[in-house]
């Protein structure tokens, strides 16, 4: 077996959820203003998740959970710590995952956390078709109170991440109205939940792990105009807001962006239009974009820079792959872009030239011409296509762009190039973006990619017991995809994630946040200081 012994070091991590409707007053909220005695705190960052709280069925899958405990936590740099864990061994076949647990956590209502409830909670979410997939999960069962032993189908080195997201129900309180009345062992307990408006949850005071601060929380579910009303007028201590409104400067308030791996880029159909169909009978292929010149052309001649100035106002980086700000992300394959003259000397070695002189190149008498669709009423996508089609056309390639339902873009994302936006903790996400078997499933390799050498980085990376061993195997399998070998995407941007703080709050190093759903900022909360 490969032992992996982690750290001791214990964190409270928490996650929240919020949505879009006003409203923070409530019958158990003690207060109108966030400016109290210290023991509570006001947040408006996201959105509300409808389903309730339980894990079994998907909640806390962007995070760490608000009030359940999970068996491995994310430290600030990607990397694994210690929760209900004390140690974890993989097989040498990697079909079996044995987990040591701490002996001393009790549930909300003061039943003792066994084994036998981290059993019942993996199964539970295996069978339960929730967003959290543990479907390679063959059986999970407790050796003993504070030994659980977890049987996979297949090896999978990504099945690290479920011990880190899937929060611990107890079994004997696991019933049919438990998502809206959650019991575990985590840094919060339930109070009150008034869907569409708010929810209350007070400080655990049994949690084996560092405490909160704070007493009480409240979670308002606003929308973003809301919310910035909110913190002006001091109703709230935190109020996440797109980098468009936190340029308002509000007194008593400070912007903290925080990294993340949240990408936006443009996925390209990599095969000709062969009148071929999709299982769910959508059309496949592109003759102009299924030409690798193209492909490359685009990304060469974007000006990413320009993009995160212009578009999110400085708030992100230039993006070259999927996994940017990963510990799985391959630098090798940043390359120099915005420069117009390698653009056209791909095109033009890729056989397309300006027969014409109307600026667009040809190649066997079509036009460099692609449509560009992106889900309409996304400000910031928009943004972003309209100044690629600018860019690009210094190049020679002409770029119609389209805003869509997701459902008129899933019936085209094989046949046209998508604005997509995508961004997650697990590796695993890179695997279904470039997998040639997984071409579409879904939205699973979209553009029907293929390339064995990737394959075969992606099988092994998956297959791997250890986790530096997959590491190198992820990293490895970005070298051929790409922006200037296959260049199946073109990755533009990764978003920071903004939020305006009162100044007197302190919220330490925050997290490395994935795409835009889930609550992860309140992963650290337990180092969240009141400073005045």
């Amino acid at each position: 077996m490969r032992r992996h012994r982690l750290g001791t070091g214990l964190t409270a991590t928490a996650l929240v959820t919020l949505t879009a409707l006003t409203g923070c007053s409530s019958s158990g909220d003690s207060s109108s203003s966030a400016k109290n005695d210290g023991t509570e705190l006001r947040l408006a960052i996201g959105g509300e998740d409808e389903a309730g709280y339980d894990p079994t069925l998907g909640w806390g899958r962007y995070g760490s959970p608000l009030f359940q405990s999970t068996l491995l936590t994310r430290n600030a740099d990607l990397s694994f710590g210690n929760d209900l864990a004390t140690s974890y061994e993989v097989s040498k076949d990697g079909l079996t995952w044995t987990v040591a647990l701490r002996d001393d956590v009790t549930f909300s209502d003061g039943e003792a956390l066994t084994a036998a409830d981290v059993a019942y909670t993996f199964t539970a979410a295996s069978k339960s078709g929730g967003l959290t997939d543990v479907t390679n999960l063959a059986s999970a069962k407790a050796v003993d109170d504070t030994t659980v032993e977890f049987t996979l189908k297949k090896p999978q080195s990504t099945f690290v991440n479920r011990l880190a997201s899937l929060g611990i129900v107890p079994e004997h309180a696991h019933g049919s109205d438990y998502a809206k009345n959650p019991i575990g062992s985590g840094p919060f307990t339930f109070v009150d939940w008034q869907q569409g408006q708010q929810l209350v949850v007070q400080r655990n005071e049994n949690y084996y792990g560092d405490k909160p601060d704070f007493e009480r929380v409240t979670f308002v579910f606003t929308e973003e105009d809301a919310s910035l009303a909110a913190v002006r007028s001091g109703e709230v201590n935190v109020a996440g807001l797109p980098a468009s409104l936190v340029g308002q400067k509000i007194d008593g308030t400070h912007v903290v962006p925080v990294t993340s791996i949240d990408n936006r880029g443009i996925s390209f159909p990599t095969v000709p239009a062969a009148g071929k169909k999709s299982p769910a009978g959508e059309p496949i292929g592109n003759d102009i974009t299924a030409d690798v010149a193209v492909r490359r052309a685009v990304n060469l001649s974007v000006d990413r820079q320009a993009l995160v100035d212009g578009i999110v106002d400085g708030y992100g980086t230039a993006a070259f792959g999927p996994v940017d700000n990963s510990p799985w992300f391959e630098e090798k394959t940043r390359f120099t872009d915005n420069d117009v003259a390698a653009a056209k000397k791909e095109l033009a070695d890729g056989g397309w030239k300006d027969t014409d002189g109307d600026g667009v190149v040809e190649k066997d008498g079509r036009k460099a011409e692609f449509t560009l669709v992106y889900p309409a009423g996304d400000s910031l996508r928009q943004g972003i296509a309209l100044s690629v089609v600018d860019q690009v056309k210094r190049a020679g390639i002409t770029v119609k762009t389209e805003g869509l339902g997701w459902e008129q873009i899933y019936a085209r994302q094989h046949s046209d190039a998508v604005l997509f936006g995508w961004g997650s903790h697990d590796p695993y996400e890179m695997y279904t973006l470039y997998k040639s078997d997984l071409a579409g499933v879904e939205s699973n390799n979209p553009g029907y990619y293929r390339n064995a050498d990737v394959d075969a980085e992606l099988d092994a990376a998956l297959l791997a017991t250890d986790q530096t061993e997959a590491t190198s195997h992820w990293k490895a399998a970005q070298l051929p995809f790409s922006g200037t070998k296959d260049a199946a995407w073109a990755w533009l941007v990764n978003l920071e994630h903004t939020y305006v703080v009162d100044d007197c709050l302190d919220l330490g190093e925050p997290r490395t946040e994935p795409h835009g759903h889930g609550w992860p900022l309140t992963a650290g909360i337990a180092d969240w200081k009141w400073t005045c």
